[in-house]
């Protein structure tokens, strides 16, 4: 049987992340061809796209821009957490030491995870194209005054979104800015998009699920001329009056591999509190 190959991204930035990478690294090479180590936001080289895994050292950032960066290869990506949170990045490295055997002989199957692709046209054309792991946000920008989006789905008009703009996101980055302006939250396997509004001049205007099958479009029809649409809270473009955004399904989903000891729920308890009474203390 021949050796499974990984690939190694890093945010060298993240406190011990060297230190760290030149600890796992002869590690690694006992179990496996460890075939790069590259930087966070680097272009991974070509042989990225043919590993066998993708192990990510950093927080869930890191996370995201690898998966932008092998967007469509189906490399399989696991999160060793070297920040705060590491909601996707869910192993630490004692974890990540522990179930790698157990990952590279195929007992942990890595999920499959909805991804998104973004395109900005203005007259027609396409301006703007990236990947979006978590989520696209349009953000009203300077001079601060409320804008005006029309959203459909498919050949369905859905609303006039009149605000400080909306996100749309992914199961995955349900749980981040979604959340945060009080978006719901998607079971990851799901085939769906919420749709939420950041302060809707309109109370009645409320987040909404759709189905992932239809491409979603977004004309501007009043914008700032600081206006920005950001992916995955890392890329930005300008949006301008009259551009149009259109948001479709990746036929290629992310790959990630889940911590064989946790489940989506009880990731959200530990991590996000979540569903814990005022006076749990554990």
């Amino acid at each position: 049987m021949s050796r499974k190959r990984i690939a190694i991204v890093v945010n060298a930035d993240k406190p011990g992340a060297a230190e760290q990478v030149q600890k796992l690294r002869p590690w690694l090479a006992e179990r496996a061809e460890v075939v790069g180590v590259v930087g966070n936001y680097e272009s991974p080289p070509e042989e990225f796209a043919s590993a066998d895994l993708c192990v990510v050292l950093g927080g869930d950032g890191t996370l995201l821009s690898a998966v932008r960066a092998l967007a469509g290869a189906g490399v399989p990506m696991l999160g060793v957490n070297l920040g705060k949170l590491g909601f996707l990045a869910d192993f630490s490295v004692e974890h990540f030491r522990k179930h790698l055997d157990d990952i590279l002989a195929g007992r942990v199957r890595p999920t499959e995870r909805m991804m998104l692709e973004v395109r900005r046209f203005a007259d027609g054309e396409e301006e703007f194209y990236s990947p979006a792991a978590n989520d696209l946000a349009i953000a009203a920008g300077p001079p601060f005054r409320m804008i005006d989006l029309n959203v459909a789905h498919g050949d369905d008009d859905i609303s006039r979104y009149m605000g400080d703009g909306l996100v749309i996101a992914t199961p995955t980055g349900s749980t981040g800015y979604n959340m945060s302006v009080g978006g719901p939250i998607l079971e990851p396997g799901l085939d769906a998009l919420a749709i939420t509004p950041i302060a809707p001049h309109t109370l009645s205007l409320r987040p909404l699920v759709i189905g992932g099958e239809e491409p979603v479009q977004i004309r501007a029809v009043r914008v700032n001329d600081g206006t920005t649409l950001i992916i995955d809270g890392q890329i930005c473009t300008s949006l301008r009056a009259g551009d149009m955004v259109e948001v479709r399904r990746s036929p290629s989903p992310a790959r990630i591999v889940p911590h064989p000891g946790r489940s989506f729920f009880s990731t959200l308890s530990s991590k996000l509190h979540w569903g814990r009474s005022p006076h749990h203390t554990s």
